[in-house]
């Protein structure tokens, strides 16, 4: 059975409940991988995995773990991009999916901000984090579970 996994240390509150509730009711494996302990719920088919503290150490923990067919859910766009390079999918918390022919011009746009940023241009955040957001992320998370079955 597919595995989903977490980036979690800055998955948000309504995202990992709606991922308990999916654990539960499809018996899908979530592990949250980050550096500090999440409570997750008791007796279930989900864990939180703690890693030492450190730059990428949970995302290079998911990717040696991320197998093919696997799920990512992770606003990391380097990260998703490993794991859809050995077969794995992967979905940002908003609902968006990332794909192998998606992947590389989020890449060159992460890059292009970060180039913005270093030289003093503030491009402003994402938007409030809401309703729609949660409604896009739990249609992709069901679409990918309808797969698995």
């Amino acid at each position: 059975m597919a595995t989903v996994w977490v980036d979690a240390d800055a998955c948000p509150k309504p995202i990992r409940e709606i991922l308990f509730r999916a654990a539960k009711r499809s018996g899908v494996p979530v592990v949250f991988v980050a550096n500090s302990a999440i409570v997750v719920p008791p007796g279930s088919n989900v864990r939180c995995q703690v890693v030492p503290k450190g730059f990428d150490v949970a995302d290079n923990e998911i990717v040696r773990q991320a197998e093919k067919g696997d799920l990512v859910i992770t606003q990391d766009i380097p990260l998703a991009a490993e794991v859809i390079a050995k077969g794995a999918e992967a979905v940002h918390p908003r609902g968006e999916p990332y794909s192998p022919d998606s992947i590389r011009s989020k890449l060159n746009m992460r890059d292009f901000n970060e180039t913005l940023r270093a030289s003093g241009i503030h491009s402003g955040g994402q938007a409030p984090f809401g309703v729609q957001e949660k409604q896009r992320f739990a249609n992709s998370l069901d679409r990918y579970l309808a797969r698995q079955h």
